[in-house]
């Protein structure tokens, strides 16, 4: 095997554990929230994570000069990819709103990997694997357990299309960071499209009370979420992006809400009750399937 060869497999192998590493950190932004001062607006605390996050990732490509030029840009997927990520937090919150915290991210988060598996093959020909299927199916299994341990539910029909909204626009970002990641930087790539989104959700900061981020506790929140749940999370997720199926990406985020649970047990005093602890142990074992690997033999990885 060569040494090039050899680069590759270890970049390959990596590329699944960036992916997870993102999805966790995804997984404490509700944490953070519960942090905040009262008072808080979602939506500029969402307004702000992208701002933030935006701006260390436009620095850091800076830094290391990997922007080009503005001619060099393909402007479509990009604006695309920034308006997929403003109507996932538009459609998702609106679901949650509508059809109640269980259905929306059922729902949601349960749609996610199957539109992501679907646009994977149709826009770019990827390969639907058993492992994919099984470790699909045990993580939606668990998000529905975990999702319905506990609150009443409630069913509605726009909620419900809403939620669809929200898993099949953060498939189709996945899909568009996908396609740009073939011809620029991960750094690059998602520092144009988190300050673009930015630019969508600025209008939201406009005639708002912003007197409660004056807190330092606020302002810790804020930092966090704009540099680890956004700037480092997507840092993490496009350089495992470049090796990884959109399928099997949409998958692995699945790892963000049973973060969540986990991080509301140990930090925030919630019960874990026999259903959501059977869901957390379902979407870790459809990780694992996902995550470990058969070893090829010597010839097949040479061939």
């Amino acid at each position: 095997m060569t040494e090039s060869q050899t680069e590759q497999m270890q970049t390959t192998s990596a590329g699944p554990w960036f992916v997870l590493g993102a999805a966790l950190l995804w997984g404490t932004t509700g944490t953070a929230q519960a942090f905040a001062p009262a008072g808080f607006d979602p939506k500029v605390i969402g307004a702000l994570r992208l701002l933030i996050g935006g701006i260390a990732l436009l620095l850091l490509s800076l830094q290391r000069r990997e922007l080009g030029a503005w001619r060099d840009w393909s402007w479509r997927p990009v604006v695309l990819a920034a308006a997929f990520t403003a109507s996932y937090q538009l459609c998702f919150f609106a679901a949650v709103a509508k059809t109640g915290v269980a259905v929306g991210t059922i729902v949601g988060i349960g749609s996610a990997p199957i539109a992501g598996g679907l646009l994977g093959r149709i826009f770019r020909g990827e390969h639907l694997s058993r492992r994919w299927l099984l470790a699909t199916l045990l993580a939606i299994g668990g998000c529905a357990l975990l999702s319905l341990s506990g609150g009443a539910i409630a069913i509605d029909p726009l909620g419900i299309l809403l939620a669809v909204g929200a898993g099949v626009s953060y498939a189709a970002y996945t899909l568009m960071i996908k396609g740009l990641l073939e011809r620029h930087s991960p750094n690059a790539v998602m520092a144009v499209v988190v300050c673009v989104g930015a630019l969508m959700l600025s209008p939201v900061l406009v005639n708002i009370d912003l007197n409660w981020l004056l807190q330092p506790r606020a302002i810790g929140v804020v930092l966090h979420l704009g540099l680890a749940t956004m700037a480092l999370s997507y840092w993490l997720f496009a350089r495992g992006l470049q090796t990884v199926q959109v399928a099997n990406a949409v998958t692995l985020s699945l790892a963000e809400p049973m973060t969540a649970a986990t991080l509301g047990i140990l930090l925030l005093g919630e019960q874990l009750n026999p259903q959501a602890f059977v869901g957390i142990s379902l979407i870790f074992a459809g990780l694992v399937v996902l995550m470990v690997k058969r070893r090829l033999p010597l010839r097949e990885i040479e061939a």
